[in-house]
């Protein structure tokens, strides 16, 4: 298995866990679920992304936004 393909599937991994946790993931400010987010990544051309962990008052982490990133 490629280096690039293992870490799509582990990204999906971490993503899907995420998900069932209850954390809500957005991209370019929409909801996407952990497959659109590999999706994108697998296609990305010129620009790359960027993740922001948005943490509760509880210390947990409810929300993850995908930022599109310029090269």
């Amino acid at each position: 298995m490629e280096k690039k393909e293992w870490s799509y599937k582990e990204l999906f991994s971490e993503l899907t866990n995420y998900e069932q946790s209850g954390v809500h993931i957005e991209m370019e400010g929409a909801p996407a679920s952990p497959l659109q987010v590999v999706s994108a990544y697998m296609v990305q051309e010129d620009h790359a992304y960027m993740r922001d962990y948005i943490v509760g008052e509880d210390g947990k982490v409810k929300k993850i936004e995908f930022h599109k990133l310029n090269k």
